[in-house]
């Protein structure tokens, strides 16, 4: 039977919270099905900086070298050194931010259902900036026919696996930026044509962010890049009610990161009243990356549990404190495990 090393990064804030949930839902899978883990706690963030030095401390790097995936709670204001360190090492191409619409949580509509596919290694956010003189600063931005190649194909291969309205949309602002904007354009109609059985569409980025609001039913997967995908992703959150229920992924050929999108809430931090669903949720996400590199459809029958268990717990309005409902954290999570 395989055991699958999972590394775990409590972050700052509520991170520690949520992390406490997800040790107990993964403990839970270790002692009560077929599916196993060895987990290790690794330090980064705010707190790793105050103690060690280093947001990213180098023992952390080798433990999380030797998993097979990492989950990661939010962290605090040393967040860009470690999430994008991170990406950067694992060469963690794509970002993948799913928004689904729940039971009793208010949202703009009910049957949201959309993934946004995210280059993940380029664009501004390198971070390419200079000063040109005293009062001017110039940013340079990357775009890639190798990245913009591989995130098209990976938003398409989604659309087929979802199986569902199996539509990509390809947003960006070539009528602007045109050559940078222009060549992602290109290179995602050029993978179109590999995938006749997927409805294949184009929207400047305005438009977009105008019918996330307007009509958010309609879209299956949004392909970006990477400024854009971050504004996009956390917009299509707020549809379905907010960040609080949002999971996402990090992925790479070999090695991927999960973490909840939303940050480390210092307001209401120890006060065991946040909601775990995000950090749930990255595991369900997890779980299926696991399954289909290792190919164990065991995680996959798990992961469907999670998701249908969180539903199932909506369903009959049971919330926490910092969603309107009456449970701590703690007591949301027995319930989960109970459920399950």
């Amino acid at each position: 039977m395989t055991k699958y090393n999972i590394s775990l990064i409590p972050g700052d804030g509520i991170g520690p919270e949520l992390m406490k949930s997800a040790k107990m839902l993964l403990e839970y899978m270790n002692d009560k099905t077929s599916v196993k883990f060895n987990l290790t706690e690794v330090d980064a963030g705010d707190y790793a900086l105050a103690k060690f030095g280093k947001a990213l401390p180098d023992f952390t790097l080798d433990a999380i070298k030797k998993s097979d995936a990492c989950l990661k709670a939010p962290v605090g204001e040393s967040a860009a050194d470690v999430i994008i360190v991170l990406r950067r090492l694992f060469d963690l191409y794509a970002n993948i931010r799913p928004a689904k619409s729940f039971p009793n949580i208010k949202s703009i509509a009910e049957n949201v259902d959309l993934v946004t596919v995210r280059e993940n290694t380029e664009d501004v956010y390198l971070g390419w900036e200079f000063y040109a003189n005293t009062d001017t600063v110039v940013a340079l931005r990357v775009i890639s026919e190798k990245a913009s190649r591989r995130i098209a194909e990976y938003a398409f291969k989604t659309a087929v696996m979802r199986g569902k309205k199996k539509k990509v949309v390809s947003v960006h602002k070539a009528n602007v930026l045109r050559k940078s904007d222009g060549l992602f354009k290109n290179i995602c109609r050029e993978v179109s044509t590999k995938f006749p059985q997927i409805e294949y569409s184009e929207l400047y980025v305005d438009a977009c962010a105008m019918n996330l609001i307007r009509n958010p039913e309609s879209f299956d997967v949004i392909v970006t890049t990477n400024l854009f995908g971050d504004i996009l992703s956390d917009e299509a959150a707020q549809v379905v009610g907010g960040l609080g229920m949002g999971p996402a992924g990090n992925i790479g050929q070999n090695f991927s990161l999960f973490e909840p999108v939303h940050g480390a809430a210092f307001d209401i931090a120890g006060k065991n009243i946040a909601n775990p669903s995000s950090i749930f949720l990255s595991i369900k996400m997890m779980f299926e990356w696991i399954a289909e590199k290792f190919r164990d459809p065991l995680l996959f029958t798990e992961a469907i549990r999670i998701e249908t268990a969180i539903t199932s717990l909506l369903k009959q309005n049971y919330k926490t404190i910092d969603i309107g409902g009456k449970l701590s954290t703690s007591e949301f999570t027995r319930m989960l495990i109970d459920f399950l």
